[in-house]
């Protein structure tokens, strides 16, 4: 049987790729993609999805999402994909449309039709910790929920502190860290260094001569530039396929461990900031009263620290031919 997986983005470059590996793996049934604000408004996001599937040659519905995060003024990421979030190559505008139900309802009714579905996230958490919050039974009935976000023990994309997704609605964040949902954390140090298609890479793929791989690497042009800006490092970083493909096959992670894990929400200098217990002292006594609420949550959250750049590679040309 295949797998059910309900995917929520905020659709620009990478959250495209990612949806391309997913629409084309034979074993997964995209049961729905439900669309927030985040790297785009939301209703750029949700054309993008739209956009993405037809180009799959799939049928998906998509569901319109949060348009701002919970507490926060939204602030999107099109310095880094462009204003259309796909590199502003004038992308033709979808022939399908969005499914009336909002994202939050539509997440509740796949999450409670499929037992043990995954939930992959690869934007902001306004969507699942809306829905959550609705249904606190939920997170029973989730099988593993990837979640692409966070700088666990290391420097963010966004501030020195956070990372882009986790930043843009802590609040959310740390209301899913705290659910009881089983959480995969994969955070933005997985996409960088050796994970980083480099000029062999993109050739490779271009190599596939066929309209998705053309499209996988044209829209993620700016993003190429804005990466180089940003780090210094040259080519195309795929933080939500990377994420993607552990979803795919968890084994493309090898270097996992559980802890507690919180987001900041007060200070605005680690404002989003993913904290994780990695020495598991969040119970010791001096910590206690900071951690309570994790610790009362009592279940900790996977981290994956490293991947196999060999596999990741192989998964994301897997899906491009």
């Amino acid at each position: 049987m295949p797998r059910a997986f309900l995917i929520d983005t905020d659709v620009a470059s990478d959250d495209a790729v990612a949806l391309i590996m997913t629409l084309r793996a034979p074993d997964i049934r995209v049961v729905a993609i439900t669309t927030v604000a985040g790297n785009v408004e939301v209703e750029q996001a949700t054309r993008n999805a739209l956009y993405t599937v037809e180009l799959c040659g799939a049928r998906v519905p998509v569901f319109v999402g949060a348009e701002k995060p919970l507490l926060r003024v939204h602030q999107s990421a099109t310095w880094f994909h462009g204003r259309d979030g796909l590199g502003d190559h004038g992308y033709p505008t979808p022939r399908q449309e969005p499914e009336k139900l909002h994202a939050v309802d539509a997440m509740i009714e796949a999450i409670e039709a499929n037992p043990g579905i995954v939930v992959v996230t690869l934007g902001p958490l306004t969507n699942l910790a809306l829905a959550v919050t609705r249904k606190p039974g939920l997170a029973a009935r989730v099988g593993r929920c990837v979640v692409m976000g966070g700088a666990p023990c290391c420097e963010g994309n966004v501030t020195p502190a956070a990372e882009y997704n986790i930043w843009v609605d802590p609040e959310a964040a740390r209301m899913v860290m705290l659910s009881g949902l089983p959480v995969e954390l994969v955070g933005w140090q997985t996409c960088r260094g050796d994970a980083v298609l480099n000029e062999t890479d993109i050739a490779h793929v271009l190599g596939f001569k066929n309209e998705l791989a053309r499209f996988a690497i044209e829209c993620n042009s700016r993003a190429r530039e804005a990466y180089r800006e940003q780090t210094g490092e040259d080519g195309i970083s795929l933080p939500d396929p990377v994420a993607m493909s552990i979803a795919l096959d968890p084994t493309i992670g090898n270097q996992w461990s559980e802890h507690y894990v919180d987001v900041e929400i007060r200070s605005e200098l680690t404002r989003g900031m993913t904290v994780v217990d990695r020495l598991n002292v969040a119970a010791d006594e001096r910590n206690q009263a900071v951690w309570a609420d994790a610790l009362r949550k009592g279940s900790k959250t996977k981290v994956c620290w490293t991947i196999d750049h060999r596999r990741w590679k192989e998964a994301l040309f897997l899906a491009l031919r």
